[in-house]
């Protein structure tokens, strides 16, 4: 009797552990962004923050949503997609919103989605740009993969393009750090926290053996994160060039 009563003690416990990492992945995501997200909104300044990690997130998890129906995965991860693509949203229209009200003339030069002009891609001075651009990317996107659904290869590389994007994510950042010789703006939480939950969700890949494209762009997005930590060292002392109006 003792022996069946531990066995449903370990069981109990395997599910309590397994649900709490799901939880973990499903909103831990977010959780590096919230100490950006209150820095903007305290300071009134969006500055230090690239707009296009915001970009490169919602096409990543876009493309993961739908690799889902290609290959279904763990759903803990389409969730995450989810959840994550929701806080890319707020974080857009805090930092819009805070920019044209540190617009420095005005009125302000509306830049739109609408306009289709290269130059200002992503640089749009409405909230309503950003989501009308991922809406005809959704559309478009969604488009083409009910079309090459079934195909084997079409499915893998829309995996790998997910990931990789995903991985890739802290590059906006690092190379706006490098335009500015500074990393002022930028919420260092934000980066330990980047670093931290990658670290932890390359190893839930590793565990629960999620496809080989999440794992391998998870050790990259590590190595981003932890570059990027470097730059907060060396330019330490460094004042930023946006300061002097140089910064793009």
């Amino acid at each position: 009797m003792e022996a069946i009563m531990e066995e449903v003690r370990d069981v109990s416990m395997s599910k309590v552990i397994k649900w709490v990492c799901a939880t973990i992945m499903i909103f831990g995501g977010i959780v590096p962004y919230i100490p950006q997200y209150q820095e903007i909104y305290q300071k009134e300044d969006a500055e230090g923050f690239s707009l296009y990690v915001c970009l490169a997130l919602l096409i990543a998890n876009t493309l993961r949503i739908l690799f889902w129906f290609g290959k279904r995965y763990e759903l803990p991860l389409l969730l995450q997609s989810i959840v994550m693509n929701i806080m890319m949203l707020l974080m857009i229209h805090l930092c819009v919103k805070v920019r044209n009200k540190n617009q420095l003339k005005p009125p302000i030069v509306e830049r739109t989605f609408t306009d289709f002009d290269l130059k200002y891609f992503w640089q749009w001075t409405d909230f309503q740009s950003y989501v009308d651009f991922l809406l005809v990317m959704n559309i478009s996107f969604s488009l083409i993969t009910f079309i090459c659904i079934h195909s084997t290869v079409f499915v893998e590389v829309l995996g790998f393009l997910a990931v990789f994007t995903e991985a890739c994510l802290g590059v906006p950042q690092l190379v706006k750090n490098l335009r500015q010789r500074s990393t002022e703006g930028m919420s260092v939480y934000m980066v330990l926290m980047w670093t931290a939950g990658d670290a932890f969700k390359t190893v839930y890949f590793i565990v629960r053996e999620a496809p080989l494209q999440f794992w391998l762009c998870g050790a990259l997005q590590v190595i981003i994160d932890l570059t990027i930590l470097g730059q907060v060292y060396w330019y330490r002392n460094s004042i930023p060039s946006f300061r002097y109006g140089r910064a793009d």
